[in-house]
């Protein structure tokens, strides 16, 4: 049995971790401007449009009943470009099971035509916005680190988000239906 000391330490650090939890929530938040909606762990991914390097249009929509991985990149971006090779092997491997990279670029589309000019993808890449709110932004990169992935489940709702590159084996468990490994949003800035 607890003593009373322990009691009032052990509400006192249950507080102060409730406080943590919504002071981390509300400071991601924060950089949202007015009015912009943010994705939310657990809620229906907002609709999302962007145009492909010829100009056409792909809505979210399109791949309704599929998990889909959102993979914020740029093309001067070191992890990124580390990642995207990864990407690619996991969407041959896996994507006749039902999942698909959608690859969002936020970047200049001179780059990014060169650089997939070097290094083709075989999934869609789209133009993200880079004007504020950036499409990453509204995607819940709060600050706007790449690169930055959101995988959304079959039924339209925000499975989970990462920054930074994604490993092997987590890759592998998006793609194959299992749960992400932890749940929730992973973000090493919070790891020491």
């Amino acid at each position: 049995m607890l003593s009373r000391d322990n009691l009032v330490i052990l509400g006192i650090a249950v507080l102060a971790a409730a406080l943590g939890g919504w002071l981390q929530h509300e400071s991601r938040l924060a950089h949202v401007p007015a009015g912009a909606t943010v994705a939310q762990l657990g809620e229906a991914a907002p609709a999302l449009e962007l145009p492909d390097l010829q100009g056409r249009v792909h809505s979210l929509a399109d791949y309704r009943g599929r998990r889909v991985l959102l993979n914020f990149w740029a093309s001067w971006c070191g992890p990124c470009l580390d990642e995207l090779p990864a990407l690619d092997r996991t969407q041959a491997k896996f994507g006749d099971q039902g999942t698909i990279v959608l690859g969002i670029a936020m970047d200049e589309p001179l780059r990014v035509r060169a650089f997939l000019a070097d290094h083709p993808l075989h999934f869609p890449v789209l133009l993200g916005q880079m004007e504020a709110p950036s499409t990453s932004l509204r995607w819940g990169d709060s600050g706007e680190m790449l690169p930055y992935s959101v995988l959304i489940g079959t039924d339209g709702r925000v499975i989970a988000t990462h920054w930074g590159p994604l490993d092997t084996a987590t890759l592998e468990d998006w793609f194959t239906g299992s749960m992400p490994r932890d749940g929730h949003s992973s973000d090493p800035r919070a790891q020491g």
